[in-house]
This record gives C-alpha cells, structure tokens and sequence, in this order.
C-alpha cells in the first residue's frame, strides 16, 4: 500500500469578490515509502497549494472541493481539529518557503520547539523543559547547527540558518512524509547547496517520503528519484528523474528543459514557452497547454488529455500518446 494515495484533489480559491480560481483540477498523486518527488512548474501553476492540500494545511479562501487523500490507508480529507492532529504525529508535515515567515519573531527556538512537542504529546509523555532542551539540541545538531541556537530568535539567525530550523521544527513530529515548499527560496547559491544536501542527508538516513517544490528544475533533478510537472493546475508529467533528460516528453516539459543550457558551452542558447498561462477562475476547454503548444492539433482543443504512458512514465499530452500508439503497431 502507498504511504499516500491521491484521487481527483480539486482545490478552488473563493476571494470575497471575483470569480473563484481553480488552482488545482483533478490530481492524482501517490507516494511510496522512502521516495524523493520533485514538483515543479512555473509561478501560479499550483504546485504549493497541491503540496498544502496534501498536508491539510489549506487555509481560507482556499478550500479542498473534492478528492480523497489517503494517508496510510485513512482518508485524511475529511478530518479535523483532534482526529487530524493525531495523524501529524509520525504522519505528515510542510516545512514553508520562508523561515522568517514560519518562525514566530518574539520567541525563541527553544520555545518552538517546547509549542510543537506540547501540542502533539502522547499521554505520559516527557515534555519537562529539560527534555524539550535535550530533544531540541539532538535536532539542531541533526540539520547542523549548534545547540545555543535554542536562545536565539529568528532574527538573530541568518536565511540558512532559519531554514534550517524549520527543517528541525518538523522532524520533531518524526514524520514519513515531509512536503518542502521551495526551501531554497532567496538564499545564495552556496546556502542553497548546503541546505540542499542537508535535506538530502536527512531523507536517506531517516527514510521518509520527500516532496521537493521548486520553481528550479536544476535542483530538483540533482536532488530527486521522481518528477511531477505541474501546469495550469494539473499533472501533466511524471518522470523517472533519470528519464527526464532523454526522449520526448510533454511539450511544456520540453519547455522547461529548454530554458536550462550548459555553462560551459562556448554559446548558451536558451529557449522558451511563448504565451502565458490560463486563467483559471475560467472554465478549460481541451489541453490547457495548447495555445501556447509547438505541437497543438485540433483535438487539443476539445478534449482534456489524461495521463497516458511515456517512456519510463506518463504524460498528459494527445500528441505523445498517438506517437506512442503508432509505434506500437
């Protein structure tokens, strides 16, 4: 069984005025135990509400419309307040973009620490503040920082050092499932490496299932097993990480690769996707992908391609599933 198994998440934004937004439209996603996942995809796209909606962490005026998400083999859609709270402890967890942001500013790390572990102790439990010190240094020294850090506040530590934290944070929940949102937002490109590697390190000496969100698919396919392509709210790839720099794939895959050149070529040409994305608060007739598609045919715009086989994967695409079909007549 699946340590988390998706179907038909749909994930609407109802702003108090305008039309409401459809951010995320019948995904599936499922995730074994032990795996590393790379979602990416432009800006807008939908990545970060899918990987909040998996976590349940939706807040107003976004809103889970339908689906199920099976954590473990309970449907975690429905549950609130207590019931949900239990299934976070050894279960699931979202470490957010910006540690600034995530970390309270007038109180301590140590205090951090103390607010999860309280919130989430089991009957009898030790939660003295002499464990939560012990608990809290074992877990800084986990993602490499020292245990002094406990005193200090967010603004006393740098971007890494932050993020780092957060990372800590979350694995006091001793999760299987982590979901990272961009964790590398706004940090230079050697703190990016750094947090990148300790993320790594963490996933293969623990065990737990990874999704790593990101905008950049240079650190995603260095860093994951598997890669989700998101667009317009849909999946519409999904690739052995090996896989994904041969063959064909869906065109705006093939779009984002483009966008990517080796630095040590003597010219660098960079490619990219005319157009921009849908609006999505309108309904989507056909291929959200087609106007802006090198490769549109006419049933691109009447009919939604689901996920069909690819190569080692899938991709929702009506062009790369009749060149798949013809060969294999």
């Amino acid at each position: 069984m699946a340590l988390l198994d998706a179907r038909g998440v749909n994930v609407g934004y109802e702003p108090a005025r305008g039309q409401r937004i459809w951010s995320v439209r019948d995904v599936d996603v499922t995730l074994e135990q032990g795996e590393f996942v790379g979602l990416v995809g432009e800006s807008g796209c939908g990545k970060t509400t899918l990987g909040f909606a998996l976590t349940r962490m939706l807040r107003p005026p976004a809103r889970l419309e339908g689906g199920e998400i099976r954590f473990d083999g309970v449907d975690i859609s429905g549950l609130d307040g207590e019931q949900l709270r239990a299934q976070r402890r050894n279960g699931f967890a979202l470490v957010l973009q910006s540690g600034m942001n995530a970390l309270n500013p007038v109180r301590t790390v140590e205090r951090h620490f103390g607010d999860i572990m309280r919130a989430h102790a089991r009957p009898g439990e030790d939660v003295s503040r002499a464990q939560i010190r012990r608990r809290g240094a074992e877990l800084l020294d986990s993602v490499q920082l020292d245990a002094d850090v406990l005193s200090r506040f967010a603004h006393e530590l740098s971007g890494g050092m932050r993020q780092r934290v957060s990372i800590a944070l979350v694995l006091s929940l001793d999760p299987r499932l982590i979901v990272f949102d961009e964790p590398t937002t706004a940090l230079d490109v050697i703190v990016q490496g750094a947090v990148m590697q300790t993320i790594k390190d963490l996933q293969r000496e623990k065990g737990f299932t990874a999704v790593l969100i990101s905008h950049d698919l240079g650190v995603v396919l260095d860093a994951t097993d598997r890669v989700m392509v998101m667009y317009a709210g849909r999946i519409v790839e999904d690739q052995p990480s090996a896989e994904l720099l041969r063959g064909p794939h869906h065109p705006y895959t093939e779009g984002l690769l483009s966008s990517y050149a080796d630095p040590r070529a003597d010219e660098v040409e960079l490619g990219g996707i005319p157009g921009a994305p849908p609006d999505l608060s309108l309904p989507q007739a056909g291929c959200s992908f087609a106007p802006r598609c090198p490769l549109v045919e006419p049933i691109c715009h009447d009919a939604d391609p689901p996920l069909t086989l690819l190569g080692a994967g899938s991709a929702a695409c009506h062009v790369r599933a009749s060149e798949v079909a013809a060969h294999a007549r």
